[in-house]
């Protein structure tokens, strides 16, 4: 069975960074649609970053210009280089994959699958 694990968070001062990484297994993610989402407590799961199969990215505003998704499709891991953390990022952070060879809209979570147990980032001001 795919099944996805993140790894990476911490806790952080406001202004620092965090690289977060999930590995998959049983699943070439050079085939696949793969994609970053968090949630805070008390607020529904956001899609921040998706990744393409070719590597074409795209953000969600409130991370954009801050957080960089990339991933090694030999080592077969997805990444997420998250700079210059505000307070309002903490939360915990998942990764998914798409149900389709192609990402899906970040604000459609039903349409990912696969869902990591997830890594907690906190950040303090």
């Amino acid at each position: 069975q795919v099944y996805l694990v993140e790894s990476g968070g911490g806790s952080v001062q406001s202004g620092g960074s965090l690289k977060l990484s999930c590995a998959v297994s049983l699943l070439p993610i050079r085939e696949a649609c793969m994609a970053w989402f968090r949630q805070a407590p008390g607020k529904e799961r956001e899609g921040i970053a998706s990744i393409e199969s070719d590597g074409a990215t795209k953000y969600a505003d409130s991370v954009k210009g801050r957080f960089a998704a990339s991933k090694d499709n030999v080592k077969n891991m997805l990444y997420l280089q998250m700079n210059s953390l505000k307070p309002e990022d903490t939360g915990m952070y998942y990764c998914a994959t798409s149900k389709y060879p192609w990402c899906s809209s970040l604000s459609a979570a039903s349409e990912y699958k696969n869902w990591g147990p997830g890594t907690q980032v906190t950040v303090s001001s």
